[in-house]
């Protein structure tokens, strides 16, 4: 209801700096598709509500899974079926592959310089066949395979010191730790927060506020004469909380100059290499906005993943009984889960792509526009139009899913649909040539620490709270997190 009542507030205000203006936007003359009619001025604002990735997938219901919208003077397209999702994302992915940049990531000038956000060019390619060639390629995978299994372990040990002490864990904030320090010794061969104690909240906190106002409704985006005012303060909170990560990183960057040994082998290593022998290719403020899209996207998504599979499986006691089992057939009671078992854990993997549909990360994947004016399906769609897929509705379609509401992880042993970015049906991460770069890391990550956690510890829930009471709301950012977070009692196995 804040966003709604700003929107009103703002409605007169709005009204006469652009009464000279027509108030209507585009016609429905264009052959536009489908959608809500707008009102002056608002167009459909007042329909996104604080939960926009419902709001709009309950639109699609009525106007169809190819909708348009006139978000405050912002043209909108909403994406809501795998085969319209297909369309955009894969036949017509270039025509769809510039980003929409939200106000808020203009903080600090990070997205002139992230590979997420820039557009598909020169620069971008530069940068995209770094991350794949020294981070998620199967060889630098591969090489880094010790660091996984070293985190996950010291997960496990977290857990057992908690379950000694018989003390809550708060799952989603011990696997940032854990994914946090795996990035950071990757990235700088050092942890960032000790991996035995309860720390890290701070970081943990700064990145949940990025993301947070990154994906919060700003009138900004919707009424770009509004800039210079900023009225919901989002830029000003961005610009402070992206300053304290940027911040660590100039430290670590600076010290490594200062001490002049580039010798680690590490990705800061060879970031600054390439920026010392050629700039041009790969200059400071890419390597600042790099290192914040590794550190943001690569914790946020993955803890809030094993958060969610995490709750859904003390959610259906059945569905952990017959999760452990397999593990204790597969590689034995108590054991930690490392990548070599992956392959022989099917009711794991099938447990993490129900997870990925019904609670995907990114519940719009990257929100973007299209420079030039496009054919969809027979619609005409505008030049500048916005494009959301709203992954979150595609992975609850009836049509694509039976019982797409309920958590089945057995859905998936008879079914070849994958997270890879060729089922339309499951993305997560996207498809195309905007395909999240991180995934290879993220589906090497989750099922092993999650397999682990549940392989080596029974879980209790705190308070004396049943598993069917479970709070299940989400709370929406860049990234779909658990409104209430999951805090449960490791008890060590017999």
């Amino acid at each position: 209801m804040e966003f709604v009542t700003i929107v009103l507030g703002f409605f007169l205000l709005y009204a006469l700096i652009q009464a000279t203006f027509s108030v209507f936007g585009i016609g429905r003359s264009k052959n536009l598709p489908p959608g809500p009619t707008p009102f002056p001025i608002i167009g459909n604002l007042h329909l996104l509500g604080d939960q926009p990735h419902q709001s709009l997938a309950k639109l699609a219901k009525i106007h169809g899974p190819i909708m348009f919208l006139r978000l405050g003077q912002i043209n909108t397209l909403v994406i809501s079926s795998a085969a319209a999702a297909k369309e955009v994302l894969q036949k017509q992915d270039l025509a769809f592959s510039t980003r929409h940049i939200p106000d808020a990531l203009t903080a600090h000038n990070h997205a002139q310089h992230s590979t997420i956000w820039l557009p598909v060019g020169p620069r971008w390619r530069t940068l995209r066949r770094f991350l794949n060639n020294n981070i998620f390629s199967g060889d630098s995978l591969d090489a880094n395979q010790h660091l996984r299994n070293q985190k996950v372990q010291e997960l496990v040990a977290y857990c057992r010191k908690a379950s000694r002490c018989n003390e809550s864990v708060d799952v989603g904030r011990a696997a940032f730790r854990t994914s946090l320090n795996l990035l950071s010794n990757t990235i700088f061969s050092k942890d960032l927060t000790d991996p035995f104690q309860d720390s890290g909240k701070e970081f943990k906190e700064v990145v949940g506020n990025i993301m947070m106002e990154a994906g919060k409704p700003n009138l900004v985006d919707y009424f770009p004469v509004l800039r210079k005012i900023d009225p919901q303060g989002i830029r000003r909170r961005m610009t402070r909380h992206l300053g304290k990560i940027r911040g660590i990183f100039e430290e670590l960057i600076n010290e490594r100059l200062v001490i002049n040994r580039l010798n680690q082998d590490d990705v800061l290593d060879k970031c600054l290499k390439i920026y010392q022998e050629n700039p041009d290719e790969i200059n400071r403020p890419h390597i600042m906005s790099l290192l914040s899209d590794l550190f943001l996207a690569g914790t946020d998504t993955t803890s809030s993943s094993v958060e969610w599979a995490m709750t859904e499986v003390i959610r259906k006691p059945h569905i952990m009984a017959k999760a452990k089992l397999e593990l204790e057939e597969v590689i034995g009671k108590g054991k930690i889960v490392e990548e070599v078992d992956l392959k022989r854990l099917t009711y794991l993997w099938c447990i993490v792509k129900e997870t990925l549909r019904i609670h995907p990360p990114a519940p719009f994947l990257g929100p973007r526009k299209i420079e030039n004016e496009v054919k969809l399906n027979g619609y005409t769609i505008p030049k500048d139009t916005q494009v959301l897929v709203n992954a979150w509705a595609i992975g609850r379609d009836p049509t694509s899913w039976e019982d797409s509401l309920e958590f089945k992880p057995e859905r998936f042993l008879t079914s070849k649909i994958d997270v890879q970015g060729r089922d339309f049906e499951l993305i997560p991460f996207g498809a195309g040539r905007r395909i999240c770069p991180g995934l290879p890391l993220a589906i090497r990550m989750i099922p092993m620490m999650l397999g682990s956690l549940i392989n080596n510890f029974d879980w209790n829930l705190d308070h004396g709270i049943g598993p069917e009471d479970l709070d299940m709301t989400d709370k929406i950012g860049i990234t779909l997190h658990k409104a209430d977070p999951l805090c449960v009692v490791p008890k060590l196995l017999n």
